[in-house]
């Protein structure tokens, strides 16, 4: 619409400048008299050139009269010729009567004049009118396809630096709209593939980091019975073989924690989606952690607690599993519930670790120094910690009266 009126203006401008143009070139100056008027003033000065002072002029000419001496008896304007020399050089009729000379005033230059003001005037106009359609349309053209692919440079280097978050602004109304809308779809588009690329990446990682760690209590197992087949086997057959299994045990360990390690540092991306969980849940997974049967499971208070069931279990096997490779005594679990939350502890019996030291167990890759001579990358409890605040818990480790004491703190349902 805005395109079609433009257009409708300027060729409406065009067309009053041609045909202005048209009749300025070829209208000639018309220097004519009216001979009716002519003669009608002449017979009205004849008639009353003894009493010129009450002279009326009956036509809408303009004249001088003159005496045979040249001088000035009467004019109908103060600015008319005045002598003959000045009606010859100003195109005026001269016409000789009985008594003398009449000047009648030529009106052709003044009519000319007029003209080329008129058409001075109407050109003038129809110029700034002109201008000002180009200008209003320089001003639509720069917002509506100018500014717009601005905008797209701006846009594409976003793009291009990977900032998908910001949309194009789109102005369906202009030349553009549906242009730039088909680039701001191309970009949520684009955003969409990264979401779920990462989403990918990070379910890769976390399985990865997961079974990672995951597959050293089972082989920890698999070796400790191992170990147990080798102390009892009676003939060197079978302890060759156990000695093979407990071999590639720790082959499997070793490789496993290179595996766990690479993939440490994407950690953060591992999800925690805690839920409601009766305690009788938590109890199964304190007795599936104790798979060496070194401690006795006390029943738990009844409640619901903010947890989420497969962190969780991680949690209380890293504990076990530290327990088994280091203290390798009995273990004792205690529960204590206050108003918002369940305390869950977990006691062995190895003498605990020097007292500068506890700060540093839930850090990467720090262990005690009664772990020199045992396997493990000391990563048990730094992921055990994590997983405990992103459920809103908390782990705590400290010396207790016969080893080390490490405490989970469970939320109960409706405090979060």
């Amino acid at each position: 619409m805005k395109r079609q009126l433009f257009l409708i203006c300027f060729v409406l401008v065009l067309i009053a400048e041609i045909i202005t143009l048209i009749i300025f070139a070829v209208q000639s100056p018309d220097f004519t008299q009216d001979t009716v008027a002519v003669n009608e003033a002449v017979q009205s000065v004849t008639r009353d050139f003894d009493n010129l002072e009450e002279h009326i002029n009956p036509t809408s000419l303009d004249y001088v009269v003159l005496d045979h001496g040249g001088n000035v008896i009467y004019k109908t304007r103060e600015e008319l010729s005045e002598s003959v020399n000045q009606a010859i050089a100003h195109r005026d009729t001269i016409i000789d009567i009985e008594q003398g000379k009449i000047l009648i005033y030529n009106d052709g230059a003044r009519t000319l004049q007029y003209q080329k003001r008129t058409a001075i005037t109407v050109l003038s106009v129809a110029t700034a009118v002109q201008c000002a359609v180009c200008i209003g349309y320089a001003v639509y053209i720069h917002f509506t396809v100018i500014r717009p692919f601005r905008k797209l440079k701006g846009f594409a280097a976003r793009v291009a630096g990977g900032n998908l978050d910001i949309p194009l602004e789109m102005d369906r109304r202009n030349l553009f709209g549906a242009f730039t809308e088909s680039f701001d779809i191309m970009r949520s588009e684009l955003k969409k593939a990264r979401i779920a690329e990462a989403q990918a990446n990070a379910s890769k990682k976390e399985l990865v980091a997961k079974l990672s760690h995951d597959i050293k209590t089972p082989v920890a197992s698999i070796k400790a019975v191992s170990e147990v087949g080798l102390a009892v086997a009676a003939n060197g057959k079978d302890k060759a073989n156990y000695t093979q299994i407990i071999g590639k045990a720790d082959q499997i360990n070793t490789l496993v924690t290179n595996l766990f390690t690479a993939t440490l540092e994407e950690l953060q991306q591992l999800t925690v989606a805690p839920t409601n969980i009766q305690s009788g849940q938590v109890k199964a997974m304190l007795e599936n952690a104790d798979y060496m049967h070194r401690a006795t499971i006390p029943e738990l208070p009844e409640c619901l607690v903010y947890a989420d069931g497969l962190r969780l279990q991680q949690v209380f096997d890293n504990i076990f599993a530290n327990s088994y490779k280091y203290a390798k005594t009995a273990i004792t679990v205690t529960a204590e519930k206050t108003d918002d939350r369940i305390n869950i502890i977990i006691e062995d019996c190895g003498g605990g670790v020097p007292q500068e030291e506890l700060p540093v167990l839930r850090e990467k890759f720090k262990r005690g120094s009664n772990s020199a001579n045992t396997e493990g990358a000391g990563l048990g409890l730094y992921i055990s910690d994590y997983f405990m605040k992103e459920m809103l818990g908390g782990l705590n480790i400290e010396n207790g009266a016969h080893g080390l004491k490490v405490t989970v703190t469970l939320l109960l349902s409706g405090k979060n």
